[in-house]
């Protein structure tokens, strides 16, 4: 039977630290209730000595939710236990959080104590936790900085004095990966009553290595991580939970059981983001938006072929629709002709290749390519009525400047190129044209419309021209807006017959 690798959420506690990341109580209840759809074992729910409003909202996600034991954290401090006590009085299953630092900066330069009286304080604090509740987890804060001998003397005396859980937090992230499973396996090694208690995990990413620390004080013997949603939390922030749960299940040799329902991650990350006002990195692991985002030519040939040429996780497992084939200049015609097919659109080999190049030409422009560029690409890529083809343009303007455009355009199997003023740069191509095509026409109608949002991104004009009683329409569109207002130009002169 698979171990049980307890999920311990302080994202109400230790990520609500982060400055501007303050929540209310509703605001903090509605956290709660979506860890617990979730399915995290335990929520952190504040710190109730520190605040009024942290008390009152341990006290109300005490009675919201039933299901997750609900934690308060405290200080070696019998006030701050006493306090801890009476906020999580409605919990169904409470849990008192309580412990000192133990490293020498700690210990010598912070509480200006002993190493015999920070062992003296933390038991009397577990004991007087103990008085109140069943459940009793003691921290060893700066334990990635703290020497083995003493951590495992300090887990001894506190795991008699009655705690269920010790917690060997890499404080300040210090901790390499070996060092710190070297830690916990020295504590499963060392501590004789070690059995009687689960070790837990709680690690910082000052060094960007919090999840590793993590799983490998998992594969040492700890049986809880102390995780934040999105890896929010003090200074470079806490372990991600989305990030060590993946990690577990993507590995068959990680054996464990971890009870999280891993399609609530996606919205479990979006809930925290959106009330903690702290945008996800586009880049962050599991639910960052590019996570499952193909830009690459070859990377995109590779999944649209089979998922898992790229992809180590589907991404229905964690919540998000479907992997996204993102349209760049670096795409390839297979990205190409998927996004084509998604809109309905079938063309021909010689047809794609007329769209490709086109494609490539706007990509080189543009970050990104909407869905409405590509219905304007491909029917760009229509070769039908093509009469006029713009070769070239040139246009000069400004406020001390005539406008002039100079418009080289082939049909017929010849070239001619034209140049001609105006009252601005398209009045100035549209005389070229003129002068080229030798058609009298009248514009009768001319819009400009911004397919998508930006200065870079696509326009398309249509045109309206009467010649001989008779209306013809035209269209284009490219990032320029005088060379879209040309080509839709020479589309409505060519369709008259």
């Amino acid at each position: 039977m698979s171990e049980k690798i307890y999920i311990f959420d302080t994202t109400l506690r230790d990520a609500e630290q982060v400055p501007g990341c303050q929540l209310n109580t509703i605001e903090k209840i509605e956290v709660a209730r979506q860890l617990e759809k979730l399915g995290v074992d335990v929520i952190e729910a504040g710190f109730p000595a520190s605040s009024p409003g942290d008390f009152n909202s341990v006290v109300e996600i005490s009675k919201a939710v039933k299901r997750p034991i609900i934690c308060a954290l405290t200080r070696a401090v019998e006030k701050d236990i006493d306090i801890a006590a009476e906020a999580l009085k409605y919990a169904v299953h409470p849990r008192i959080h309580t412990g000192i630092g133990t490293s020498d900066y700690h210990i010598y330069e912070k509480l200006n104590s002993t190493p015999e009286k920070i062992i003296e304080r933390a038991v009397a604090a577990v004991r007087h936790a103990r008085k109140y509740v069943d459940d009793v987890e003691f921290y060893a804060e700066d334990a990635g900085r703290t020497a083995p001998e003493f951590l495992a003397r300090v887990v001894e005396a506190v795991i008699d004095a009655g705690a269920t859980v010790v917690n060997i937090p890499d404080t300040t992230g210090y901790c390499l990966p070996h060092e710190y499973g070297e830690k916990i396996a020295y504590l499963v090694n060392n501590v004789p009553n070690i059995k009687k208690a689960i070790i837990s995990t709680h690690c910082h990413n000052d060094l960007g290595m919090a999840t590793a620390n993590t799983l490998s004080g998992v594969i040492a013997g700890a049986r809880q991580v102390e995780v934040t949603v999105n890896g929010l939390g003090e200074r470079a922030g806490n372990t991600a939970m989305e990030e060590v749960v993946m990690a577990v299940a993507c590995h068959s040799n990680m054996d464990y059981e971890l009870g999280i329902n891993t399609r609530e991650i996606l919205n479990t990350s979006k809930l925290v983001s959106s009330l903690m006002r702290m945008p996800v990195q586009p880049n962050k692991a599991i639910v960052g938006r590019n996570a499952f985002a193909h830009s690459s030519g070859i990377h995109q040939d590779g999944v649209l072929k089979s998922r898992q040429t790229y992809e180590i996780i589907d991404p229905e497992e964690v919540g998000v629709d479907q992997s996204s084939i993102i349209l760049t200049a670096r795409s390839g015609r297979a990205a190409l002709k998927h996004h084509l097919k998604d809109i309905g659109i079938y063309p021909e080999p010689d047809e794609l290749d007329d769209i490709y190049q086109k494609f490539l030409s706007l990509a080189d422009k543009k970050k990104d390519i909407s869905i409405r560029d590509l219905e304007i690409l491909a029917g760009m890529g229509n070769k039908e009525n093509k009469v006029y083809k713009l070769e070239a343009l040139q246009v000069m303007c400004g406020t001390s400047t005539i406008p002039t455009a100079t418009v080289c355009v082939s049909f017929g199997g010849d070239t001619f190129t034209e140049s001609a003023s105006g009252n601005g740069p398209v009045d100035a191509a549209f005389n070229a044209i003129k002068n080229i095509t030798k058609r009298r026409f009248h514009v009768e109608e001319y819009l400009v419309q911004a397919i998508t949002r930006g200065s870079d991104d696509l326009g398309k004009v249509h045109v309206q021209i009467s010649h001989k009683g008779r209306m013809y329409y035209g269209f284009g569109a490219n990032t320029d807006v005088v060379s879209a207002s040309v080509e839709s130009l020479l589309d409505a002169i060519g369709k008259i017959s």
